[in-house]
C-alpha cells in the first residue's frame, strides 16, 4: 500500500500549530529579556547564577533556531512544489516532516520541571547477582542513550555487587528535556534470558527498578524544608567509579534525613564539600517526589488508579530466550532487535509514551 504523500504546505500549516504550542512568542521575548540581564557588569559575582542564565539563553536560542531554520527550509520546498513538482522532492519533504516530528515532540514537555536535569536511581529486583547484572545492563543502555541525545552524565553514586553487577547507581542527567524525556522510564524493567552465572543456562527472569526524579539546586525555592539538625551526615572513601583521586581520602558522603529515613550517597567528585551539595540536592529531589506522591495518592485513594514507581509498576519486558524481543507493557511499542535497545535505541518507547500521555 503506497503511502500517502505530504505536501510542503501541509507541514507549514502543522509548523504554525507546534508554534503556538511550544510558545515560541514568549520565548522570543524571555530570550530578549535574559540576553539583557546577561549584560549585567555584577552577573558572575554569583557563579551558579551567571552558568543558570546563560545556560537558558543557550537553550531558548536552539530551540527559536531550530524553528525558525525548518520553518525556512519550509517554504522554500512550499514555492518549488507549486512551480515544479518532483519527485525529487518527496526525499527532502519527508526530512522535514522527521524535524518537525522532533519539534513537536517539545511540545510534550509542559510539566513544571521537564526542561530540567534528571536523576536516574537504578536499583536490582531480588535474585542476587543475576538482578544486579541486569541492573548493570540497564544503566549501561542509559548511558547509552544519553551519549545518542547528547546530554552530560555523571554517575554520583556507584555500589558493585559482589560477583558481578550493581548493588545501586544513580546518575546525574543534564541537558534540557532530560527529566521531560526520562520521567517515564520509572518503574520496574523484566529481563528473560538464559543465565549466564550457572552451567545449566536455565531460564532465568530478572527484574530492576528504575527511579527518575527531577534535578534540584540549592537556588530552587521549594515548599521543602531541611533543618540541620535532621541530617546525620557519614563521610568514606569512594569504592569505585571515582578513581584513585577519589579514593585516598574520605571525600564519599552518605546522608540520613531522620525524619523521612531517606538515604542518599554522593561520590563522584574529589572534594568532599561538593559531594555534600549534590546529596542534598538528591534529598531535595526525592523528598519532592515524596510529597508530591503522598498528595496524589489521597486524590486517587478512592479510585484505586495511582502507582508509583515501585516493584508492582512493570513498565517494560525484554526477552533474550526463547525469543527475542522488547516490549512496552503501557503502549504495544515492540522491538524484535532487544540488543539495539540494550545499546540506547530507546526513542521509538520514550517517545510512544510522551505522545500517548499527551493526547490524555
Amino acid at each position: 500500500m503506497q503511502e500517502p504523500k505530504i505536501t510542503a504546505e501541509q507541514l507549514l500549516a502543522k509548523l504554525g500549530e507546534v508554534e503556538k504550542a511550544l510558545m515560541l512568542e514568549e520565548k522570543r521575548s524571555e530570550f530578549e529579556r535574559l540576553n539583557q540581564e546577561s549584560s549585567d557588569p555584577n552577573l558572575w559575582q554569583d557563579r551558579n547564577k551567571g552558568s543558570s542564565l546563560m545556560q537558558q539563553i543557550g537553550d531558548l536560542k536552539n530551540e527559536i533556531t531550530q524553528f525558525e531554520s525548518l520553518s525556512k527550509e519550509l517554504k522554500a520546498l512550499a514555492a518549488l512544489e507549486k512551480e515544479n513538482p518532483q519527485e525529487e522532492l518527496r526525499q527532502e519533504i519527508k526530512k522535514a516532516a522527521i524535524e518537525l516530528e522532533k519539534l513537536e515532540l517539545k511540545t510534550f514537555f509542559s510539566g513544571e520541571y521537564d526542561a530540567r536535569g534528571a536523576l536516574v536511581s537504578i536499583h536490582p529486583g531480588q535474585g542476587g547477582t543475576e538482578a544486579m547484572d541486569w541492573a548493570e545492563m540497564l544503566l549501561r543502555m542509559y548511558m547509552r542513550y544519553f551519549e545518542k541525545k547528547g546530554f552530560k552524565a555523571q554517575t554520583v553514586e556507584y555500589q558493585r555487587g559482589e560477583e558481578a553487577g550493581i548493588k545501586t547507581a544513580t546518575v546525574k542527567v543534564e541537558g534540557r528535556n532530560a527529566y521531560g524525556l526520562l520521567k517515564n522510564e520509572s518503574g520496574t524493567h523484566r529481563l528473560v534470558r538464559q543465565s549466564p552465572f550457572n552451567a545449566d543456562k536455565l531460564r532465568q527472569t530478572s527484574f530492576a527498578l528504575v527511579e527518575v526524579l527531577p534535578e534540584f539546586k540549592e537556588v530552587d525555592s521549594l515548599d521543602i524544608v531541611i533543618k540541620d539538625e535532621d541530617l546525620d551526615w557519614q563521610f568514606f572513601r569512594a569504592s569505585s567509579q571515582g578513581g584513585q583521586n577519589v579514593q585516598k581520602v574520605s571525600s564519599a558522603v552518605r546522608l540520613r534525613h531522620l525524619p523521612s529515613g531517606i538515604v542518599v550517597t554522593a561520590q563522584a567528585e574529589r572534594f568532599q564539600e561538593q559531594n555534600r551539595k549534590i546529596a542534598l540536592g538528591i534529598l531535595k529531589a526525592k523528598l519532592w517526589q515524596k510529597s508530591k506522591e503522598e498528595l496524589k495518592g489521597e486524590k486517587k485513594q478512592l479510585k484505586g488508579e495511582y502507582h508509583p514507581a515501585s516493584w508492582g509498576t512493570q513498565i517494560r519486558s525484554y526477552v533474550l530466550h526463547p525469543y527475542k524481543m522488547v516490549k512496552d507493557l503501557r503502549t504495544g511499542v515492540e522491538s524484535g532487535n532487544p540488543e539495539a535497545v540494550l545499546s540506547g535505541e530507546l526513542d521509538a518507547f520514550i517517545e510512544a509514551e510522551l505522545k500517548a500521555q499527551g493526547k490524555e
